[in-house]
């Protein structure tokens, strides 16, 4: 055998090695298959994660319930049943309160980005891996976390200051943000993702902590529920990436670090890619008269903060745990700033 075709034959069996071992992880997201970001992930982002491994990892992202519940994805997730979630962790709120505190800290962060900064910088993984490990016996790796959105809130009534939240119904996740809405004067109702828009189109709710500005629009909220607040009034909603943890162990460091890095690229440039998105779309609605956009004044948003404080100090001592969380974000929301 010649040395050129010697060569190529060996090219041929390294290439064919690398695709035998490229892995492709099946991620349970709780988006819903319209939603802006479930495309713009999938289109953008996707891709590059197999360039960042050289193809030797490809996620496949499937929409909100369609594996198991997103409440139960940790289980799931820790049984291989999925390989990980991309799943916000309001979801886990009932079963131990630090999950509250972790997932959306209701008027705590002024912007996505800062509460991002927590979990890459401020030891928020490493708080979300506690709690993850408090109801999976330490079998799912928290990879990274962190929000990508100031979440708008899309109602069918109008409500443009503090006190017109008294008496509203409003579909609210359980934990923390029901807590804030009910001591906001609100009544929270917690109803499914996919019942919202029925929820609303029907008087069932006044309003919902659903999404974004755009993926209200994109599953048209906004065109049941005219009369959405923007910039929101209440939610961050964080996300954790978590992969099961003998599946996590079986890559290598070096992509494992790439895992985590492409997982912060996409957060932080889908965030942009969303406030962007979010203030177009707004500007049109608002032109356009058939949609009312209502932006709280300062003050409201003040009141609301403070009745959000007392909230996470009383949510707090629920557990042990919930206490660490609320101090870490404390300590680095003061760190940055927030806190004085």
């Amino acid at each position: 055998m010649t040395f050129t075709k010697a060569a190529l034959l060996a090219t041929c069996v390294t290439a064919f090695a690398a695709t035998a071992q490229a892995e492709t992880l099946s991620i349970q997201t709780s988006f819903n298959a319209g939603d802006f970001s479930t495309k713009y992930l999938t289109e953008t982002w996707l891709p590059k994660l197999s360039e960042m491994t050289e193809g030797r990892i490809e996620l496949t992202l499937t929409p909100n319930g369609s594996v198991v519940p997103a409440k139960e994805t940790p289980e799931a997730v820790a049984a291989g049943v999925l390989d990980g979630d991309f799943t916000s962790v309001n979801y886990f709120s009932g079963r131990e309160p630090a999950f509250a505190i972790l997932g959306d800290l209701i008027s705590g962060y002024d912007t996505p980005e800062q509460m991002l900064g927590f979990c890459h910088d401020g030891g928020g993984e490493a708080m979300m891996q506690k709690a993850v490990d408090a109801i999976t016996d330490g079998e799912v790796k928290v990879v990274a976390c962190g929000p990508y959105s100031r979440e708008a809130l899309v109602a069918r009534t109008p409500i443009r200051t503090f006190e017109d939240l008294t008496g509203k119904k409003i579909r609210s996740p359980e934990g923390l943000a029901a807590a804030v809405f009910k001591a906001g004067g609100a009544s929270p109702v917690s109803i499914p993702f996919s019942e919202v828009f029925g929820a609303l189109e029907k008087g069932i709710v006044d309003a919902a902590d659903a999404s974004a500005y755009v993926n209200n629009d994109a599953t048209g909220l906004n065109e049941v529920a005219r009369y959405p607040l923007y910039p929101g009034i209440h939610s961050m909603p964080s996300m954790q990436f978590t992969i099961n943890r003998a599946t996590w162990e079986g890559l290598s460091s070096e992509d494992q670090t790439a895992l985590r890095d492409w997982w912060y690229e996409a957060m932080y440039a889908m965030t942009a890619e969303v406030a962007a998105k979010d203030k177009e779309l707004a500007a049109r609605d608002a032109a356009g008269g058939k949609i009312e956009v209502i932006d709280w004044a300062q003050a409201d948003r003040d009141k609301l903060r403070e009745v959000a404080r007392v909230q996470w100090e009383d949510y707090a001592k629920k557990s042990p745990l919930a206490k660490e969380a609320l101090d870490a974000n404390i300590a680095y929301m003061t760190k940055i700033g927030l806190f004085k």
